[in-house]
């Protein structure tokens, strides 16, 4: 026997993917538990495969294949997103297969001439075709930038199935291939550390395809993302999770975060989340240099309060703390009250400068902020603790 096997999904479809132990970063994002690259063959008159493997994940992937079928009788293949996860394996498993069509978006038809530079010919289709396989019939549902703009979904009803590429994913390796296997608690803390730092710009348009589907009202019993497990018991709970953090609702919890050279912001850090928490908001700190920036955008996916600190260094804020503001402001997190504080040696610009990132992140500032020269004395932390609750006071109102 094989030492790759597939995995039966549903009556028709099963999982030929491939577990990624190894990797632990994804353009930035902190991938501590790993991923899995998912693929799935679908028996049909016309055996179809639907999306592929990272190219170092090829062999894994047609050996699951040959435990279900020679790979060489594959008559189709679609490509729901050409992210090099999801294609990197396609034109080797192309020219093993030799398939008689491809499918993608016409975007994705475009996307994998770029990647590839191919002669293949890639068939487009768009909202509302359909692929008759023969026994079964693939609908087709554009979700361009959820999260590039070739992606798109596919439907298959006689197993009430969709193919949901990168949506309701997550990264997470494990030798379980379904959520009902994995504890809630993990695959909340991964569904929501992957919605944050991927789809997290993009919300408006999660909310419009939750909206598109249910308006289809197609049944879906299983959910098959391109990362992470099958969903086959929790699918409306997966759903659901997605619609409200695209909504972003106010929530009472707000981070600090910060970095400090010689402990005074660090101190100033800690008076700031007394104060939120004495108004009646849970407030979290994070401290920079132990913290993962993806850790920090997990967490400010259910918080609706951001307070930054920072030294000044050289006349500007401290590097951790630009390339975390870097990071969150191109998730454009939404409806946040701020404010921002730090300490300083002989010039002071850090929270001159944290105020200006702090509105181009649309945040609503409370104050200009307070900033302390060398170490803090006991009324400076006083009113850093009734900063903190000015933060939490408007949060309170604006949440009604």
């Amino acid at each position: 026997m094989k030492p790759f096997q597939a995995v039966r999904v549903s009556e028709r479809v099963y999982w030929v993917g491939a577990v990624d132990w190894r990797v632990r970063d994804f353009h930035g994002y902190s991938t501590s538990r790993g991923s899995t690259y998912n693929a799935f063959l679908v028996e049909a008159d016309r055996l179809t495969l639907v999306d592929t493997v990272k190219a170092p994940f090829l062999d894994e992937m047609m050996q699951r294949i040959s435990s279900v079928c020679d790979p060489s009788k594959i008559d189709v293949i679609v490509s729901n997103h050409s992210e090099m996860d999801h294609t990197g394996a396609l034109p080797d498993t192309v020219e093993m297969v030799k398939p008689s069509e491809v499918y993608a978006s016409k975007m994705g038809v475009d996307a994998l001439a770029a990647h590839f530079h191919w002669d293949r010919e890639v068939k487009a289709v768009s909202s509302g075709d359909r692929l008759d396989l023969g026994g079964a019939v693939l609908h087709f549902i554009e979700t361009r930038m959820l999260h590039w703009p070739d992606s798109m979904v596919a439907y298959l009803p006689e197993d009430r199935l969709l193919f949901s590429q990168d949506g309701f994913g997550m990264h997470l390796a494990s030798t379980e291939r379904f959520d009902d296997l994995l504890p809630m608690a993990l695959l909340e803390e991964e569904a929501r550390k992957y919605y944050a730092n991927i789809l997290m710009p993009f919300s408006g348009l999660v909310e419009k395809l939750v909206r598109d589907i249910a308006g289809m009202e197609l049944e879906i019993d299983v959910l098959c993302p391109d990362h992470g497990p099958v969903w086959r018991k929790n699918v409306q709970w997966i759903i659901d999770k997605w619609n409200t953090w695209a909504s972003k609702p106010k929530i009472p919890r707000g981070l600090v975060i910060y970095d400090t050279m010689w402990g005074s912001t660090g101190k100033m850090a800690r008076a700031v989340a007394e104060g939120m928490l004495h108004k009646g908001v849970e407030s979290k700190v994070f401290p920079l240099r132990a913290t993962h920036i993806s850790d920090v955008a997990s967490e400010l996916l259910e918080a609706s309060a951001l307070v930054v600190g920072s030294p000044t260094l050289n006349g500007r804020i401290f590097p951790s703390v630009a390339e975390c503001l870097n990071y969150l402001g191109g998730l454009k997190p939404k409806g946040l009250v701020g404010a921002a504080f730090g300490s300083y040696g002989w010039s002071g610009e850090s929270v001159k400068e944290l105020n200006g990132i702090l509105e181009k992140m649309k945040v609503h500032l409370v104050s200009g902020g307070f900033s302390v020269k060398y170490v803090p004395k006991d009324d400076d932390l006083e009113k850093c603790f009734e900063l903190g609750a000015a933060v939490a006071g408007e949060l309170l109102r604006e949440s009604g």
